[in-house]
Parts: C-alpha cells; sequence; structure tokens
C-alpha cells in the first residue's frame, strides 16, 4: 500500500488523526499562509516594538487604501494577519471583541499577552471540534505593557503563541528567521530606529527587493508614545532613505 494511500481518508476530517499522530488540516492551514505570497516581520526593541510587512495591490482598479494586512485592535495593541486575507479579517474582529469584552468585565485593557492567549485558545478549539475549520492565519501582536514594556506576540492556527525578541511568519519566514538570529544577539535590545530599521532590511533581504513606501506596511509603538500607529507612506520612505543612506 502506498503511502499517499496508507494516510488517505485522514485529510478529510479536521478531528482526527493519522495513525503518526498528524492532524493534515491543521498542516494545510499553515500551508495556506506559507503560500500566501507575503512575508511579515515583528521585531522588540528596549523601548519599541515594530512590525511590517509587504503590501501587495492585487489589482489596479483597486484602491490602494482600502488593502491592508496590519489592524490596530486597542489603542495600545495591534498586529499584523498573514495567509488568507477573509480569515484575517475575522480573526481582527473577534479579537477586537474578547478585547472590548475583557475591559468592560474587568475595567482596563487587555494585555497583548492575554489577548495572544485568548486568540490561540480559541484556535486550538478550531483544531478539536468539526463544526469550524482552522483559519489559514497566523497573527503577529504588538502592544505596550504597563508594566514588562514592549510586547510580541505570535499566535498560529494549531493555537500555539509564545512571546519573541523578533519572529516572521509567511512565505518566507525560515529565511527571515534566519537573518534575525545573525542580526540580533542574544542580548541586545535595538532602540526604536534600529527597530524599524532592522525589521525593513529582513523584509529586503529575504524577499531580495527595493522597496518602496506604497509597497510596505510599518506600525510601531514606543515607551515615549505607547499608542499603536501606522507609520504614513512619508515617514516610511524617510526610514528606506536613512537605510540606503547607512548602506
Amino acid at each position: 500500500m502506498s503511502s499517499r494511500s496508507a494516510s488517505a481518508g485522514y485529510d478529510r476530517h479536521i478531528t482526527i488523526f493519522s495513525p503518526d499522530g498528524r492532524l493534515f488540516q491543521v498542516e494545510y492551514a499553515f500551508k495556506a499562509i506559507s503560500n500566501s505570497g507575503l512575508t511579515s516581520v515583528g521585531v522588540r526593541g528596549k523601548d519599541s516594538v515594530v512590525i511590517a510587512t509587504q503590501k501587495k495591490v492585487p489589482d489596479k482598479l483597486i484602491d490602494p487604501a482600502t488593502v491592508t494586512h496590519v489592524f490596530g485592535i486597542t489603542p495600545s495593541i495591534g498586529c499584523v494577519v498573514t495567509g488568507l486575507e477573509p480569515d484575517g479579517r475575522t480573526q481582527i474582529m473577534r479579537a477586537r471583541q474578547e478585547a472590548a469584552e475583557f475591559k468592560y468585565k474587568y475595567a482596563y485593557d487587555i494585555t497583548p499577552d492575554m489577548l495572544a492567549k485568548r486568540m490561540a485558545n480559541i484556535n486550538q478549539v478550531y483544531t478539536q471540534k468539526a463544526f469550524m475549520r482552522p483559519l489559514g492565519v497566523s497573527m503577529i501582536i504588538i502592544g505596550w505593557d504597563d508594566e514588562r514594556g514592549p510586547q510580541l506576540y505570535k499566535t498560529d492556527p494549531a493555537g500555539y503563541y509564545a512571546g519573541f525578541k523578533a519572529t516572521a511568519a509567511g512565505a518566507k519566514h525560515q529565511e527571515a528567521f534566519n537573518f534575525l538570529e545573525k542580526k540580533l544577539k542574544s542580548d541586545e535590545e535595538p532602540n526604536a530606529e534600529d527597530s524599524v530599521e532592522l525589521a525593513i532590511a529582513t523584509l529586503s533581504s529575504v524577499l531580495s527587493a527595493n522597496f518602496k513606501a506604497q509597497d510596505l506596511e510599518v506600525a510601531v509603538i514606543t515607551k515615549d508614545n505607547p499608542v499603536f500607529r501606522i507609520l504614513t507612506a512619508d515617514e516610511i520612505d524617510a526610514e528606506l532613505t536613512r537605510i540606503a543612506e547607512k548602506d
């Protein structure tokens, strides 16, 4: 019996393990993220945290202002979603709902780690109930915690989440991991400017591209201004110019 026929049927249902202990539908959700064609990066610094992703407008007739993968969730938390865009919007709506319910219940804003944990828990439930398929998106969540400072978390379709110094998701995530590992020493924490520079440089390096401002989306949270803020095209252009002058 061939290996294909031996595993046939085990990818038909979300909730059934294959004989070698795999959930094929969850693995296919990870493939959907890699096949999205976009790469996203998150970098946590000493007093700031940054996310950056590619911006691709699929059609010339589409208004570029309506195409985005970077979203605010609360005033001090935002994220980039990588993968299937409709799935991403669904997850953003759920994240905003969870944040609003937390604030209503406890009378203070949800913290980045609690939001990441909650979204990961929801994703995990989708892997064990047959009425819902896993969402083909990975969320890189950034935020400011009054006690812990800048925070960077990533969730995936399997329900796993963790905090990171730097991370990546999407098409060339492994190459981005390798680049970030080389650039970030174990005890090094870049400042706000260097964090933005590292995020953009990572995308430039792994995708072998010279970006223009309209090709990128960048968002930052800093100690001086602990509010989730998406950079304008002019600000991104200034960062690209600064990086080019350094090189």
